[in-house]
């Protein structure tokens, strides 16, 4: 294999894969929620996360710019958080 092989193989495997960002994280039910919201903010730092004890009100509608944690009495994730 020569030189220009060897750069057009480095060229496809740096090249970045198309880009969906993540919607739900069902892979932390059950942690706290301060690792549960850093993990957040790593995936999608685009979005604003609201932490929610039990028993909070919440007005219906979607917001894709928000994805809401609603914790349990221990402060553990108790559902899947998902963006809207």
């Amino acid at each position: 294999m020569d030189a220009s092989s060897w750069s057009s193989l480095r060229a496809k495997a740096s090249a970045p894969a198309s880009h969906h960002p993540k919607t739900s994280w069902p892979e932390v039910v059950g942690m706290a929620a301060t690792p549960a919201v850093e993990k957040f903010m790593q995936d999608r730092p685009d979005v604003a996360v609201e932490v929610l004890p039990p028993g909070t009100h919440l007005l219906p509608g979607a917001n894709p710019e928000r994805v809401r944690v609603f914790i349990d009495a221990r402060g553990a994730v108790a559902k899947t958080p998902r963006v809207g």
